[in-house]
């Protein structure tokens, strides 16, 4: 866990281009639950196994990417504490009001050396799972989809990787759980806050602020099998998969929303702990980091961004 107060991923903000289809995919396929929308017109959406009012906003626009990715931080302390820390970093930082966005308290916004922005926040309202806290059941019925049980991490594509492991790193204070080399040269670095395989991760790319995907967690190989079976039936636009990766050991599949955002379904992957070493791979076996079953790298899977 983060010593600089950091909890967990707390919620995306994706562009959609067409929110009706959007709300759509992401509640009837994915199983997201629609929880409220506001009067920029945002959707916000949670998993069933959330606790938080939302953990998903969905914005129109005209164009598909990520607006941000917001961290959970410990208490207000934390969050004055880094916000203190960005801005001796040399970010860009804006303190966001409580109720810009409905349920969640205010906000530290920043840029990163990669392009993208990051928000932190102390506290959101409570919303509750769906099957309570006491006595509570092993799963809930009626869930749509492929039952996502909640966000995950995502992947992002930026022009400057050094700036932004040092931002995560030195400020924010995550691990390196697992990296990419290439000779010398770091290409990939996967990140954790906590004790997961990875709850960020940067790609070295020639464009900045480029969304790679947005994943969602199952709890197995059957369901993220299951996954499969609901994107064929609905004809969802296929990436790759269902397969494992090398890198993280998650079991995995990958897929696009309408607007063209990719989308993945997770489960499994490693235990980290901050005694443990970073694992490392060679450029020449991303292959079968990536793929581990075909071992053989997918050019769509590595350009197509948003």
């Amino acid at each position: 866990m983060s010593q600089k107060g950091i909890l967990r991923p707390g919620h995306v903000c994706i562009r959609v281009m067409d929110m009706n289809q959007a709300v759509k995919h992401y509640t009837d396929h994915l199983g997201l639950i629609e929880t409220d929308r506001d009067d920029q017109g945002r959707v916000y959406l949670k998993g069933w196994d959330e606790y938080d009012w939302f953990s998903v906003v969905l914005r129109e626009t005209q164009e598909a990417g990520m607006d941000f990715m917001a961290f959970k931080v410990r208490d207000r302390v934390a969050l004055d504490s880094l916000e203190k820390d960005l801005k001796a970093f040399g970010c860009t930082v804006e303190r966001l009001p409580a109720g810009e966005l409905k349920h969640c308290g205010e906000r530290v916004r920043f840029d990163s050396p990669a392009g993208h922005y990051f928000e932190l926040y102390a506290d959101k309202d409570y919303y509750g799972n769906e099957v309570g806290i006491t006595n509570p059941e092993a799963f809930v019925d009626g869930i749509k989809g492929m039952g996502t049980h909640r966000f995950d991490h995502c992947l992002l594509y930026g022009d400057e990787l050094d700036g932004s492991v040092k931002l995560f790193r030195d400020v924010l204070g995550f691990d390196i759980t697992e990296r990419v080399l290439d000779g010398d040269v770091m290409v990939g670095a996967f990140m954790a806050c906590s004790n997961k395989a990875h709850d960020v991760v940067i790609i070295r790319h020639p464009e900045p602020g480029k969304l790679h995907h947005v994943s969602f967690l199952l709890d197995s190989w059957e369901e993220v099998l299951r996954a499969g079976d609901i994107i064929s039936k609905y004809d969802l636009a296929l990436d790759i998969g269902p397969t494992r990766h090398g890198i993280t050991r998650g079991k995995s599949i990958y897929f696009f929303d309408p607007s063209g955002n990719r989308n993945e379904i997770f489960a499994g992957g490693s235990t980290w702990y901050p005694d443990h070493p970073t694992v490392t791979w060679n450029a020449e076996k991303l292959g079968k980091a990536i793929f581990y079953h075909d071992r053989q790298l997918n050019e769509n899977f590595l350009s197509v961004v948003t």
